[in-house]
Protein backbone atom coordinates (compact mmCIF):
# COMPACT_ATOMS: atom_id res chain seq x y z
CA UNK A 1 0.00 0.00 0.00
CA UNK A 2 2.85 2.38 0.83
CA UNK A 3 4.30 1.88 -2.66
CA UNK A 4 0.91 2.59 -4.26
CA UNK A 5 0.60 5.82 -2.24
CA UNK A 6 3.92 7.22 -3.37
CA UNK A 7 3.23 6.22 -6.99
CA UNK A 8 -0.08 8.15 -6.84
CA UNK A 9 1.67 11.19 -5.31
CA UNK A 10 4.34 11.19 -8.02
CA UNK A 11 1.72 10.96 -10.76
CA UNK A 12 0.11 14.14 -9.41
CA UNK A 13 3.30 16.14 -10.11
CA UNK A 14 2.68 15.68 -13.85
CA UNK A 15 2.74 19.06 -15.62
CA UNK A 16 -0.61 20.21 -17.11
CA UNK A 17 1.10 20.64 -20.48
CA UNK A 18 4.27 18.72 -21.30
CA UNK A 19 6.90 20.56 -23.26
CA UNK A 20 9.24 18.09 -24.91
CA UNK A 21 12.53 19.01 -23.25
CA UNK A 22 15.08 17.38 -20.96
CA UNK A 23 15.26 20.30 -18.50
CA UNK A 24 13.13 18.74 -15.75
CA UNK A 25 15.06 15.46 -15.57
CA UNK A 26 18.45 17.19 -15.95
CA UNK A 27 17.61 19.50 -13.01
CA UNK A 28 16.51 16.59 -10.83
CA UNK A 29 19.56 14.46 -11.73
CA UNK A 30 21.82 17.41 -10.93
CA UNK A 31 20.34 17.44 -7.39
CA UNK A 32 21.09 13.69 -7.24
CA UNK A 33 24.75 14.30 -8.23
CA UNK A 34 24.33 13.29 -11.90
CA UNK A 35 24.12 9.50 -11.40
CA UNK A 36 23.69 8.97 -15.18
CA UNK A 37 27.38 9.86 -15.64
CA UNK A 38 28.53 6.98 -13.40
CA UNK A 39 27.15 3.96 -15.23
CA UNK A 40 27.94 1.64 -18.18
CA UNK A 41 24.92 1.47 -20.45
CA UNK A 42 23.49 -0.08 -23.59
CA UNK A 43 20.63 2.07 -24.94
CA UNK A 44 17.78 0.45 -26.88
CA UNK A 45 15.59 2.61 -29.15
CA UNK A 46 12.93 1.69 -31.71
CA UNK A 47 9.22 0.93 -32.09
CA UNK A 48 8.97 -2.86 -31.84
CA UNK A 49 11.26 -5.54 -30.44
CA UNK A 50 12.97 -3.42 -27.75
CA UNK A 51 11.79 -5.51 -24.81
CA UNK A 52 12.53 -8.85 -26.53
CA UNK A 53 16.03 -7.71 -27.59
CA UNK A 54 16.74 -6.53 -24.04
CA UNK A 55 15.57 -9.84 -22.55
CA UNK A 56 17.81 -11.78 -24.97
CA UNK A 57 20.87 -9.66 -24.04
CA UNK A 58 20.03 -10.00 -20.37
CA UNK A 59 19.74 -13.82 -20.60
CA UNK A 60 23.13 -14.11 -22.36
CA UNK A 61 24.85 -11.73 -19.91
CA UNK A 62 23.45 -13.65 -16.91
CA UNK A 63 24.83 -16.86 -18.41
CA UNK A 64 28.23 -15.13 -18.67
CA UNK A 65 27.96 -14.20 -14.95
CA UNK A 66 27.55 -10.46 -15.52
CA UNK A 67 25.51 -8.42 -13.06
CA UNK A 68 22.97 -6.29 -14.89
CA UNK A 69 20.61 -3.42 -14.18
CA UNK A 70 17.60 -3.25 -16.51
CA UNK A 71 15.18 -0.38 -17.10
CA UNK A 72 12.10 -1.07 -19.27
CA UNK A 73 8.66 0.48 -19.71
CA UNK A 74 5.76 0.19 -19.46
CA UNK A 75 5.45 -2.53 -16.84
CA UNK A 76 3.09 -5.41 -17.55
CA UNK A 77 1.92 -6.67 -14.16
CA UNK A 78 3.57 -4.42 -11.56
CA UNK A 79 5.75 -1.35 -11.47
CA UNK A 80 8.65 -3.23 -9.83
CA UNK A 81 9.35 -4.91 -13.22
CA UNK A 82 10.86 -1.63 -14.45
CA UNK A 83 13.60 -1.70 -11.81
CA UNK A 84 16.07 -4.58 -11.97
CA UNK A 85 19.40 -4.18 -10.16
CA UNK A 86 22.06 -6.85 -9.73
CA UNK A 87 19.83 -9.26 -11.71
CA UNK A 88 16.95 -8.87 -9.21
CA UNK A 89 13.68 -6.93 -9.30
CA UNK A 90 13.38 -4.40 -6.46
CA UNK A 91 10.84 -5.46 -3.84
CA UNK A 92 8.09 -3.10 -2.65
CA UNK A 93 10.04 -1.79 0.32
CA UNK A 94 13.23 -1.13 -1.69
CA UNK A 95 11.29 0.61 -4.46
CA UNK A 96 9.31 2.70 -1.96
CA UNK A 97 12.54 3.88 -0.27
CA UNK A 98 14.14 4.69 -3.63
CA UNK A 99 11.14 6.70 -4.84
CA UNK A 100 10.88 8.55 -1.49
CA UNK A 101 14.53 9.67 -1.76
CA UNK A 102 14.03 10.94 -5.30
CA UNK A 103 10.70 12.57 -4.40
CA UNK A 104 12.47 14.46 -1.62
CA UNK A 105 15.20 15.69 -4.00
CA UNK A 106 12.56 16.78 -6.53
CA UNK A 107 10.95 18.96 -3.84
CA UNK A 108 7.46 19.02 -5.42
CA UNK A 109 8.67 20.49 -8.73
CA UNK A 110 6.47 19.65 -11.77
CA UNK A 111 7.84 16.56 -13.49
CA UNK A 112 6.37 13.76 -15.60
CA UNK A 113 5.91 10.35 -14.02
CA UNK A 114 8.30 8.74 -16.52
CA UNK A 115 10.96 11.39 -15.82
CA UNK A 116 10.90 10.84 -12.06
CA UNK A 117 11.01 7.03 -12.49
CA UNK A 118 13.96 7.42 -14.88
CA UNK A 119 15.83 9.67 -12.45
CA UNK A 120 15.17 7.08 -9.72
CA UNK A 121 16.59 4.34 -11.95
CA UNK A 122 19.80 6.30 -12.65
CA UNK A 123 20.15 7.19 -8.95
CA UNK A 124 20.04 3.53 -7.90
CA UNK A 125 22.12 2.33 -10.87
CA UNK A 126 25.01 4.57 -9.76
CA UNK A 127 25.39 2.28 -6.71
CA UNK A 128 26.60 -0.42 -9.13
CA UNK A 129 29.23 1.25 -11.34
CA UNK A 130 30.56 -2.10 -12.65
CA UNK A 131 27.18 -3.49 -13.71
CA UNK A 132 25.97 -3.48 -17.32
CA UNK A 133 22.84 -1.30 -17.64
CA UNK A 134 20.37 -2.07 -20.44
CA UNK A 135 18.06 0.89 -20.84
CA UNK A 136 14.91 1.02 -22.96
CA UNK A 137 14.08 4.41 -24.40
CA UNK A 138 10.47 5.62 -24.23
CA UNK A 139 8.35 7.13 -27.03
CA UNK A 140 10.94 9.04 -29.05
CA UNK A 141 14.60 9.13 -28.19
CA UNK A 142 15.62 12.74 -28.84
CA UNK A 143 13.61 14.25 -25.96
CA UNK A 144 13.18 11.07 -23.96
CA UNK A 145 14.10 11.17 -20.27
CA UNK A 146 16.58 8.32 -20.77
CA UNK A 147 18.54 10.44 -23.29
CA UNK A 148 20.70 12.26 -20.75
CA UNK A 149 23.65 9.87 -20.92
CA UNK A 150 26.88 11.42 -22.18
CA UNK A 151 28.38 8.09 -23.21
CA UNK A 152 27.35 4.46 -23.60
CA UNK A 153 28.67 1.08 -24.71
CA UNK A 154 26.25 0.78 -27.63
CA UNK A 155 22.94 1.99 -29.07
CA UNK A 156 20.59 -0.63 -30.48
CA UNK A 157 17.99 0.47 -33.05
CA UNK A 158 15.20 -2.10 -33.21
CA UNK A 159 12.46 -2.16 -35.85
CA UNK A 160 10.97 1.33 -36.46
CA UNK A 161 7.37 1.89 -37.52
CA UNK A 162 4.41 4.24 -37.06
CA UNK A 163 3.24 4.44 -33.44
CA UNK A 164 2.46 7.11 -30.82
CA UNK A 165 1.69 9.51 -33.67
CA UNK A 166 -0.49 11.68 -31.42
CA UNK A 167 2.74 13.03 -29.90
CA UNK A 168 3.72 14.59 -33.23
CA UNK A 169 2.14 17.59 -35.01
CA UNK A 170 -0.32 16.50 -37.74
CA UNK A 171 2.01 17.49 -40.60
CA UNK A 172 4.94 15.59 -39.06
CA UNK A 173 3.31 12.19 -38.51
CA UNK A 174 5.65 10.41 -40.93
CA UNK A 175 8.11 7.54 -40.72
CA UNK A 176 10.96 9.94 -41.67
CA UNK A 177 10.16 12.16 -38.68
CA UNK A 178 10.00 9.16 -36.34
CA UNK A 179 13.38 7.91 -37.62
CA UNK A 180 14.84 11.38 -37.07
CA UNK A 181 13.46 11.58 -33.50
CA UNK A 182 14.70 8.10 -32.61
CA UNK A 183 18.17 8.11 -34.21
CA UNK A 184 19.49 11.64 -34.75
CA UNK A 185 20.87 11.92 -31.20
CA UNK A 186 22.47 8.49 -30.79
CA UNK A 187 25.76 8.62 -28.90
CA UNK A 188 29.14 7.88 -30.49
CA UNK A 189 30.10 4.29 -29.57
CA UNK A 190 28.57 1.32 -31.42
CA UNK A 191 25.26 1.44 -33.28
CA UNK A 192 23.51 -1.83 -34.13
CA UNK A 193 20.54 -1.53 -36.49
CA UNK A 194 18.09 -4.44 -36.47
CA UNK A 195 16.08 -5.78 -39.40
CA UNK A 196 13.59 -3.16 -40.61
CA UNK A 197 10.25 -3.73 -42.34
CA UNK A 198 11.51 -2.16 -45.60
CA UNK A 199 14.75 -1.15 -47.32
CA UNK A 200 13.49 2.44 -47.39
CA UNK A 201 13.42 2.57 -43.60
CA UNK A 202 16.96 1.15 -43.38
CA UNK A 203 18.15 3.74 -45.92
CA UNK A 204 16.49 6.57 -43.96
CA UNK A 205 18.23 5.38 -40.78
CA UNK A 206 21.59 5.26 -42.63
CA UNK A 207 21.04 8.80 -43.88
CA UNK A 208 20.09 10.13 -40.44
CA UNK A 209 23.14 8.59 -38.69
CA UNK A 210 25.69 9.09 -41.48
CA UNK A 211 27.65 11.69 -39.43
CA UNK A 212 27.57 9.59 -36.26
CA UNK A 213 31.16 8.43 -35.54
CA UNK A 214 30.09 5.08 -34.10
CA UNK A 215 31.02 1.68 -35.46
CA UNK A 216 27.79 0.73 -37.26
CA UNK A 217 26.35 -2.74 -37.81
CA UNK A 218 23.31 -3.35 -40.01
CA UNK A 219 21.24 -6.53 -40.14
CA UNK A 220 21.97 -8.59 -43.28
CA UNK A 221 25.00 -6.46 -44.05
CA UNK A 222 27.18 -6.97 -40.94
CA UNK A 223 25.31 -9.74 -39.12
CA UNK A 224 22.55 -12.17 -40.01
CA UNK A 225 20.95 -15.51 -39.24
CA UNK A 226 19.60 -18.25 -41.44
CA UNK A 227 16.68 -20.63 -41.22
CA UNK A 228 15.91 -23.21 -38.63
CA UNK A 229 16.57 -26.82 -39.43
CA UNK A 230 16.45 -29.73 -36.99
CA UNK A 231 15.82 -27.26 -34.16
CA UNK A 232 18.91 -25.16 -34.90
CA UNK A 233 19.57 -21.83 -36.59
CA UNK A 234 22.81 -20.20 -37.72
CA UNK A 235 24.10 -16.79 -36.67
CA UNK A 236 26.96 -15.00 -38.45
CA UNK A 237 28.92 -11.74 -38.06
CA UNK A 238 32.51 -10.45 -38.49
CA UNK A 239 33.67 -12.68 -35.61
CA UNK A 240 32.43 -15.86 -37.31
CA UNK A 241 29.38 -18.13 -37.30
CA UNK A 242 27.63 -20.05 -34.51
CA UNK A 243 25.19 -22.94 -34.76
CA UNK A 244 22.53 -22.16 -32.15
CA UNK A 245 19.67 -24.11 -30.57
CA UNK A 246 16.17 -22.71 -31.09
CA UNK A 247 15.34 -20.28 -28.25
CA UNK A 248 12.64 -20.84 -25.64
CA UNK A 249 10.43 -18.08 -27.16
CA UNK A 250 7.92 -18.22 -30.03
CA UNK A 251 8.09 -16.56 -33.44
CA UNK A 252 10.53 -15.93 -36.29
CA UNK A 253 10.80 -12.27 -35.22
CA UNK A 254 12.39 -13.47 -31.97
CA UNK A 255 15.30 -14.91 -34.00
CA UNK A 256 15.76 -11.40 -35.46
CA UNK A 257 15.73 -9.84 -31.97
CA UNK A 258 18.10 -12.49 -30.60
CA UNK A 259 20.51 -11.96 -33.53
CA UNK A 260 20.55 -8.22 -32.79
CA UNK A 261 21.23 -8.95 -29.12
CA UNK A 262 24.15 -11.24 -30.04
CA UNK A 263 25.60 -8.71 -32.53
CA UNK A 264 25.48 -5.99 -29.86
CA UNK A 265 27.18 -8.01 -27.12
CA UNK A 266 29.89 -9.32 -29.50
CA UNK A 267 30.82 -5.86 -30.78
CA UNK A 268 31.27 -4.29 -27.30
CA UNK A 269 34.95 -4.66 -26.38
CA UNK A 270 34.28 -4.29 -22.64
CA UNK A 271 32.00 -7.34 -22.65
CA UNK A 272 33.55 -10.76 -23.00
CA UNK A 273 31.05 -13.47 -23.93
CA UNK A 274 31.65 -16.78 -25.65
CA UNK A 275 29.57 -19.12 -27.81
CA UNK A 276 28.50 -21.25 -24.84
CA UNK A 277 27.07 -18.23 -23.01
CA UNK A 278 25.03 -17.43 -26.12
CA UNK A 279 23.86 -21.02 -26.68
CA UNK A 280 22.68 -21.45 -23.09
CA UNK A 281 21.42 -17.88 -22.65
CA UNK A 282 18.96 -17.94 -25.54
CA UNK A 283 17.22 -21.01 -24.12
CA UNK A 284 16.54 -19.14 -20.84
CA UNK A 285 14.94 -15.89 -22.02
CA UNK A 286 12.29 -14.54 -19.65
CA UNK A 287 9.74 -12.80 -21.84
CA UNK A 288 6.44 -11.46 -20.51
CA UNK A 289 3.50 -10.91 -22.89
CA UNK A 290 5.50 -11.42 -26.09
CA UNK A 291 3.82 -14.44 -27.67
CA UNK A 292 3.78 -15.84 -24.16
CA UNK A 293 2.00 -19.16 -23.85
CA UNK A 294 -0.24 -19.52 -20.81
CA UNK A 295 0.23 -23.08 -19.64
CA UNK A 296 -1.47 -23.00 -16.22
CA UNK A 297 -3.95 -20.88 -14.25
CA UNK A 298 -7.63 -19.84 -14.28
CA UNK A 299 -7.71 -18.88 -17.95
CA UNK A 300 -5.82 -21.97 -19.08
CA UNK A 301 -8.39 -24.09 -17.19
CA UNK A 302 -11.10 -22.61 -19.42
CA UNK A 303 -9.37 -23.59 -22.69
CA UNK A 304 -8.26 -27.04 -21.48
CA UNK A 305 -6.26 -28.71 -24.31
CA UNK A 306 -6.20 -25.69 -26.64
CA UNK A 307 -3.18 -23.37 -26.82
CA UNK A 308 -3.64 -19.93 -25.22
CA UNK A 309 -1.20 -17.14 -26.11
CA UNK A 310 -0.98 -13.54 -24.91
CA UNK A 311 0.88 -10.81 -26.81
CA UNK A 312 1.08 -7.09 -26.07
CA UNK A 313 1.42 -5.97 -29.72
CA UNK A 314 -0.51 -2.76 -30.36
CA UNK A 315 0.73 -1.25 -33.65
CA UNK A 316 0.71 -2.32 -37.33
CA UNK A 317 4.32 -3.53 -37.25
CA UNK A 318 3.50 -5.74 -34.26
CA UNK A 319 0.40 -7.09 -36.00
CA UNK A 320 2.46 -7.94 -39.07
CA UNK A 321 5.03 -10.08 -37.22
CA UNK A 322 2.30 -11.64 -35.11
CA UNK A 323 0.42 -12.71 -38.24
CA UNK A 324 3.64 -14.17 -39.70
CA UNK A 325 3.83 -16.41 -36.63
CA UNK A 326 0.15 -17.41 -36.82
CA UNK A 327 0.60 -18.14 -40.54
CA UNK A 328 3.32 -20.66 -39.72
CA UNK A 329 0.88 -22.74 -37.63
CA UNK A 330 -1.40 -25.38 -39.05
CA UNK A 331 -4.52 -24.73 -36.96
CA UNK A 332 -7.57 -22.46 -36.68
CA UNK A 333 -6.95 -19.17 -34.86
CA UNK A 334 -9.30 -17.13 -32.67
CA UNK A 335 -8.39 -13.61 -31.53
CA UNK A 336 -9.51 -11.78 -28.38
CA UNK A 337 -8.83 -8.06 -28.85
CA UNK A 338 -8.68 -5.05 -26.54
CA UNK A 339 -7.01 -1.77 -27.56
CA UNK A 340 -6.28 1.77 -26.45
CA UNK A 341 -8.42 4.50 -28.02
CA UNK A 342 -5.53 6.30 -29.79
CA UNK A 343 -4.50 3.32 -31.94
CA UNK A 344 -5.44 2.66 -35.57
CA UNK A 345 -7.76 -0.26 -34.90
CA UNK A 346 -8.70 -1.11 -38.50
CA UNK A 347 -5.10 -0.88 -39.67
CA UNK A 348 -3.99 -3.17 -36.81
CA UNK A 349 -6.53 -5.86 -37.64
CA UNK A 350 -5.93 -5.60 -41.40
CA UNK A 351 -2.68 -7.58 -40.98
CA UNK A 352 -4.41 -10.68 -39.63
CA UNK A 353 -5.43 -13.17 -42.29
CA UNK A 354 -7.49 -16.35 -41.95
CA UNK A 355 -8.86 -15.62 -38.46
CA UNK A 356 -11.75 -17.90 -37.45
CA UNK A 357 -13.40 -15.57 -34.88
CA UNK A 358 -12.71 -12.15 -33.35
CA UNK A 359 -13.96 -11.22 -29.87
CA UNK A 360 -13.54 -7.63 -28.66
CA UNK A 361 -13.41 -6.88 -24.93
CA UNK A 362 -13.05 -3.94 -22.55
CA UNK A 363 -9.63 -3.37 -20.95
CA UNK A 364 -10.30 -3.06 -17.20
CA UNK A 365 -8.79 -0.13 -15.24
CA UNK A 366 -7.84 1.80 -18.39
CA UNK A 367 -9.86 4.99 -18.94
CA UNK A 368 -7.97 5.63 -22.22
CA UNK A 369 -9.01 2.31 -23.77
CA UNK A 370 -11.67 2.03 -26.47
CA UNK A 371 -14.68 0.07 -25.20
CA UNK A 372 -15.05 -3.42 -26.60
CA UNK A 373 -18.48 -2.42 -27.94
CA UNK A 374 -17.06 0.52 -29.93
CA UNK A 375 -14.13 -1.59 -31.10
CA UNK A 376 -16.52 -4.24 -32.41
CA UNK A 377 -18.50 -1.56 -34.30
CA UNK A 378 -15.29 -0.27 -35.93
CA UNK A 379 -14.40 -3.79 -37.10
CA UNK A 380 -17.87 -4.80 -38.28
CA UNK A 381 -16.54 -5.59 -41.78
CA UNK A 382 -14.60 -8.57 -40.44
CA UNK A 383 -16.34 -11.92 -40.23
CA UNK A 384 -17.48 -13.52 -36.97
CA UNK A 385 -16.96 -10.47 -34.73
CA UNK A 386 -18.56 -10.40 -31.30
CA UNK A 387 -18.23 -8.35 -28.11
CA UNK A 388 -17.91 -9.74 -24.59
CA UNK A 389 -17.47 -7.69 -21.44
CA UNK A 390 -14.48 -9.54 -19.97
CA UNK A 391 -11.81 -12.11 -20.71
CA UNK A 392 -13.60 -14.99 -18.97
CA UNK A 393 -16.82 -14.46 -20.96
CA UNK A 394 -14.79 -14.06 -24.14
CA UNK A 395 -12.91 -17.35 -23.74
CA UNK A 396 -16.06 -19.26 -22.77
CA UNK A 397 -17.94 -17.94 -25.83
CA UNK A 398 -15.40 -19.03 -28.48
CA UNK A 399 -16.45 -22.20 -30.33
CA UNK A 400 -13.02 -23.88 -30.21
CA UNK A 401 -12.41 -27.27 -31.74
CA UNK A 402 -9.50 -29.66 -31.22
CA UNK A 403 -6.08 -28.05 -31.99
CA UNK A 404 -7.55 -24.50 -32.27
CA UNK A 405 -5.50 -21.65 -30.82
CA UNK A 406 -6.67 -18.54 -28.91
CA UNK A 407 -4.55 -15.37 -29.01
CA UNK A 408 -5.20 -12.40 -26.69
CA UNK A 409 -3.67 -9.22 -28.14
CA UNK A 410 -3.96 -5.48 -28.92
CA UNK A 411 -2.43 -3.85 -25.85
CA UNK A 412 0.29 -4.29 -23.24
CA UNK A 413 -2.23 -3.04 -20.66
CA UNK A 414 -4.63 -5.82 -21.64
CA UNK A 415 -1.79 -8.36 -21.49
CA UNK A 416 -0.94 -7.20 -17.95
CA UNK A 417 -4.56 -7.45 -16.78
CA UNK A 418 -4.91 -10.91 -18.34
CA UNK A 419 -1.71 -12.23 -16.72
CA UNK A 420 -2.78 -10.84 -13.33
CA UNK A 421 -6.26 -12.39 -13.67
CA UNK A 422 -4.75 -15.74 -14.63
Amino acid sequence: MKLQKIVSRLQELHPKEIDLSLDRILNLCKKLDNPQDKIKAISVVGTNGKYSTIQAMYAILREAKFNCNIYTSPHIRRINERFIFNNKELNDEELTNLLENVEKANNNEPITFFEILTAAYFYKAADYPENINIIETGLFHRFDATNILNQNLASVVTSIGLDHLDWLPKDEQTIEKIIYEKTSKLLNSNVVVAKQSSNEITEHIKKTIKDNKSKKLFFNQDYSFSGNENNFFYYEDEFGGIKLPMPNVNGQFQLENISTAIATLRVIKEININDEHIKLGITKIESIARLQEITAGKLKDLVKENRLLVDGSHNPLGAKVLNNYLDSLDCKKHIILGMMANKDHQEYMSYFKEIETLTTIDIPNQPNAITGENLKNKLIDLKNVQYKENIFEAIKSIPVKKNDLILITGSLYLAGEVLNLN
